[in-house]
């Protein structure tokens, strides 16, 4: 933890002995602060605005750590005031301009950290007073029988997860009651371990006047890509069969183009290297077994993980999705240790590359 941070703790510390290390962090990383709407005019009213929101909002997140993380507070501090602060103020702001409900979209791959970050982010949200729901591209599963008859029409479809298996008209409605300010509102949700694993609808939860909806998933606003691209993809794309699996899966995104269209915002979790998620669902499967519960092995794991690659390749479709300034606002890099490096807007990235 950066060891101004821990003086801003200190109720003795001066205010200025923080502020000119906090402003010097603040202005390094160009882009950063361009995300943030960071300036040199503003900087000292917005890190002394992000301050008092630590230091009131620091009890809950204490037992967020605690009770959801398992972790000392201090290893999460960092994190707390360089992106989910300055994050949460973001979408606040957003949806003061937007003048309606937000519905923020949350694009990462396994193992990005979205379900955390989407729960941090709520916790402050509310804490601000905004009313905050998360939805899970997850919960937009079609019914285990409806899956079941699914994967009797296309054998290939051996696990939930790839376009075509979601309840698109499900959430379209839901996402439109939101933005109509409907309310109250139900949103679905899914048991993952309802028969055995296969999963299945469970009881939905019932929310009133929803400020903002946090709507994450593996492809949440990924679009279809030119055909030709199939060509020439990557591994695990290798043979004759896998290309019309991708090439299926890709006409099958069409489906969700009217779900993207209700985002306002979208966001990408971006690993430094696609192939991270490998290691984090290896990581997470060991965590599962030495709690005692059962798991994949190491074999299992990369069969499942390249299931998913072979039906939306993160460079085929994320790579070029994350270039593009009309479709995504926001990037947030991820390294294999699970802590963040560049945060941008593709735009701004563009206009310093250019």
């Amino acid at each position: 933890m950066n060891s101004w941070l821990s003086e801003l703790l200190v109720t003795d510390v001066a205010v200025e002995t923080w502020l000119k290390s906090a402003r010097e962090a603040a202005l390094a990383d160009q882009l950063r602060t361009q995300a943030f709407a960071i300036t040199r005019e503003n900087v000292d009213q917005v890190l002394y605005k992000r301050s008092q929101l630590l230091q009131s909002f620091l009890p809950k997140f204490h037992q967020f750590c605690q009770t959801t993380l398992s972790l000392p507070t201090q290893n999460m501090l960092s994190v707390l005031w360089d992106l989910w602060l300055p994050l949460a103020m973001r979408l606040a702001a957003n949806r003061q301009s937007l003048g309606k409900p937000l519905i923020q979209g949350i694009l990462g791959g396994q193992g990005t950290g979205k379900t955390t970050m989407c729960q941090a982010l709520t916790l402050i949200l509310q804490h601000l007073g905004y009313a905050t729901a998360s939805l899970s591209l997850d919960d937009l599963y079609k019914t285990y029988s409806d899956r079941l008859v699914l994967m009797q029409r296309d054998r290939r479809l051996i696990w939930r997860g790839p376009p075509g298996t979601h309840d698109v008209d499900l959430g379209l409605n839901l996402l439109k009651q939101i933005h109509q300010s409907q309310s109250p509102v139900t949103i679905p949700r899914f048991d993952k371990s309802a028969y055995k694993g296969a999963g299945d609808r469970t009881t939905p939860e019932t929310f009133a006047d929803v400020d903002i909806l946090l709507f994450e998933g593996w492809f949440v606003g990924v679009r279809p890509i030119p055909v030709e691209a199939f060509n020439t993809a990557p591994p695990p794309i290798i043979t004759n069969a896998d290309r019309e699996f991708a090439r299926d899966m890709n006409r099958q995104l069409q489906d969700y183009l009217p779900l993207w269209a209700q985002l306002d915002s979208l966001i990408v979790l971006n690993p430094n290297d696609y192939r991270c998620s490998l290691e984090w669902r290896k990581q997470a499967e060991q965590k599962m077994i030495a709690s005692g519960k059962t798991g994949m092995n190491d074999a299992q794991i990369k069969e499942f993980v390249n299931y998913f690659w072979r039906s939306l390749h993160p460079e085929l479709f994320i790579k070029p999705l994350i270039q593009d300034p009309t479709a995504v606002d926001l990037v947030i890099e991820i390294a294999l240790d699970h802590s963040f490096g560049q945060v941008y807007t593709p735009r701004e990235r563009m206009k310093s590359e250019g």
